[in-house]
Formats: C-alpha cells, structure tokens, sequence
C-alpha cells in the first residue's frame, strides 16, 4: 500500500506525458472528436466523484478540526491568521503577474481584436459576497457545492458540539466514524488518477494542438514563469521564515497534490490529496482540516497571477496602456474577488471579468484568452493548492510552537 502512494506522482507524471502523446497521435490523424466523445467522458467520471466525495470530507474534517482544538477562540483566532495570509500571498501573486507581465508585454502579438463576443456574469457585490457566506438551508449548499457556505455550516456544527460537552459526544463519535468511511472511499477514487489524468489531458491536446502555443505562447509562458517565481520564492520563504521548515522538503511533500491540482483544475477536487500531503509533510491534523478546505475555497494565488499577466496581455491587444493607479486597482479587485470565487474548473475566467471591469478594460477581450483558459487553469490551480498547504505547514508550526511556550510556562510556574 505504502509502495503504491508513494508511486503516485510518478503514475501522475507518465500519465501526463502518455497523455500529451496521444493527444497529438489523435490530432495527426485527425480524431480529436474522438477523444472528445470517448476519453475526456472517463475523466469527467473521475471528476464527478472528486465532487461527490468532497463535501462529506470537507464538513467531517472541518468539524473535527473545531472539536479537536475545543476552544471556539482558538478556532477564530487560527482562522484569522490564516485569511491573513491567504489575503498576502494573493496580493502578492498579483504583483509577480503584473511585474512579469509588463516585462514580456512587449512580446505579446496583438491579436485581431473585431467581432469578439463574451458574455460576462454580473459581478457580486461586496455586501452580496458577505450575505452569500451564510446559508438559509443545511442542505442546498451541499447539494450545490458553494463552498463557503459549506464551511460555515461545518464550523456551527463544531461550535455547537463543543459547547453541548457531554452531551455532544455521541455526534461527535458519529462525524468520526463517517470521516472515515469517506476517507476509506476517497482513497479508492486517488487511486484511479492516472488513468482519469490520461483522459483529461488527451483531449486537451488533441483539440487545441500545438497551434495553441502560438499566437499565446508568450502568454502562456509569462504566466508560467509567474507560477513558478511565486511557488519558488514566496513560497519557499514563508515556509522557511514562518513555518521553519526547507523549502526543498515542503516543495517535495506538496508535488502529488501540485499533480493532482494541474490535472484536475480544481482546489476543492484536490482537497483529499492536500490532506494527506499535510499530514505526510507532519502539519497538525486539526489544523490542516480547517485550514485547507478554507483556502481552497479562498486561496487564489495562481489565479490572480493570471488576472494580472491576462489583464496586461488583454489591454495590449486593445492598444491601452495600463496607469499604475488601474494596476493597483487589479491587486485589490482580484484580492478580494478570490473571496467570493469557488475553486473549481473555469473560476478564473468569472475572476478575470471582474478584473477587466474593474479597470475599464472591454470585457469581450477575455475571448482572446478563453480557448487557452484550461492551460492557464492547469497552473494556476496547482499553484493554488501549493498555497494552501503552505499556510497548512506555517499554522501547524505556529501553534505547535505557542503550545510549547506555554507547557514551558506552566513547568517554570
């Protein structure tokens, strides 16, 4: 069993390179409707039951998260410092897209930009975001897997366990054994990712083709090279200076879910994986069943990378230069739209209309990025999750370091 988890990200990775070759094998012969029609179906099986499993885990791990730290202040006050971080690494995310993406714009080959038609949803407002957060009914947030809501139900349901004392045992009992059960299932469903990676990358390729690089590619690379720059430094120098942990070691420990993610495109589908990383990588149980389900629904550091280096790419294209009073207005727009965006497949691009309104930016130029958008989205999610188990690490590390001062307090006294 051991063998077989610790071969997974290699599975991963060949299934990844399988499927790139296939994907041009099947656009040379000119199949790519094949693929459409009899591969991705197997992957999106895949991913259904990713959905499926992750709100039972979500809800039981999050409530044990609450009832295992058993002080309510203690909750709010490890959920403060963890939005505070998430709220930093975005912004900084932010800034390392716009840095990247104002070094490379003149690289960009402006697009023909006439007849392009987008739709964009009607962007909510900050006090809707807020009102959006609590839910008027236990079950339509798990049935409709808004995220937040999700948590929110999980957390009262904590909350009301530990203030019940004795007599909130028995549930608590109860929302063990069905963690586990779920985690037993959850388990069953990680191990197919291989074949659901080869099936969800194939049609990708044999669709968009090596063309997609074209026009795009410095696109493309900007952002990946922003991904990689935020996940190597930010990164690497928070876990370092917050969490006291190598980086080299936190990097290695988060690449089954950095896999995972960038094949899945989903934070919250990744959630399982996360959780099992965090605790292989030794962060505290009850700190990463409370911190990774939050940021995954939070945490946009990749997204907002895109935002800037797509918002950059997008305003050349039009002829307009960005003022650095519009790129500050991107940091905080796509800062706090990530609050509000739930981390599933095609997230980005509600996020990215936001942030073109925001700065005046015509809202139909995200159609010159959209047929790229699941290669954008294959990174930026893997960046995402990374920052989540980033946070999970550096809390774990806080807390178990508070919990020795204060056992040395109580010996001195």
């Amino acid at each position: 069993m051991e063998k077989i988890k610790n071969s997974l990200p290699i599975q991963i990775f060949i299934a990844l390179g399988l499927g790139i070759v296939a994907g041009l094998i099947f656009l040379s012969v000119g199949a790519a409707d094949f693929t459409e029609a009899y591969i991705k179906p197997f992957g999106t099986i895949f991913l259904n039951l990713l959905k499926f499993i992750v709100v039972p885990i979500v809800i039981t791990s999050i409530i044990q998260g609450v009832v295992s730290l058993s002080d309510i202040k203690k909750v709010g006050t490890i959920g403060l410092r963890t939005i505070i971080y998430y709220f930093c690494t975005t912004a900084f995310a932010i800034v390392i897209g716009l840095i990247f993406a104002n070094i490379f714009k003149g690289t960009y080959k402006v697009l023909e930009t006439s007849a392009l038609e987008y739709e964009a949803a009607e962007p909510t407002s900050f006090m809707d975001t807020i009102v959006n957060i609590f839910p008027s009914n236990l079950f339509d947030p798990m049935v409709n897997n808004t995220m937040l809501q999700v948590i929110v139900i999980a957390l009262f349901v904590g909350f009301g366990i530990i203030i019940a004392g004795d007599k909130g045992l028995p549930f608590k009992e109860w929302i063990d054994s069905a963690y586990e059960v779920f985690m037993v299932i959850m388990r069953g469903i990680i191990k197919m990712t291989p074949i659901a990676v080869f099936c969800l990358i194939t049609p990708v390729v044999a669709v968009n083709g090596p063309q997609v690089l074209g026009s795009l590619a410095m696109v493309l690379l900007t952002a990946y090279i922003a991904y990689a720059v935020h996940a190597l430094f930010t990164y690497s120098l928070a876990v370092k200076t917050l969490g006291h942990m190598s980086p080299v070691q936190f990097l290695k420990g988060a690449l089954p879910a950095f896999l995972f993610a960038f094949s899945s495109t989903s934070s919250i589908g990744t959630l399982p994986v996360t959780l099992e990383c965090a605790e292989k990588m030794g962060g505290r149980k009850d700190v990463a069943s409370f911190t990774l389900p939050l940021g995954a629904t939070i945490n946009m550091d990749g997204t907002a990378i895109y935002q800037g280096v797509c918002a950059i790419f997008i305003a050349s294209c039009y002829g307009i230069n960005l003022t650095l009073g519009q790129m500050v207005t991107i940091v905080l727009t796509a800062t706090l739209a990530s609050v509000g965006t739930a981390g599933t497949p095609g997230a980005g691009m509600i996020m990215l209309a936001m942030v073109l309104q925001s700065v005046g930016l015509p809202v139909e130029g995200i159609a010159l990025v959209a047929g790229v958008d699941r290669i954008f989205d294959m990174g930026r999610t893997g960046i995402n999750v990374v920052g989540d188990l980033s946070a999970a690490m550096i809390i774990s590390d806080y807390e178990t370091r508070r919990e020795m001062r204060e056992a040395a307090k109580g010996s001195y006294k």
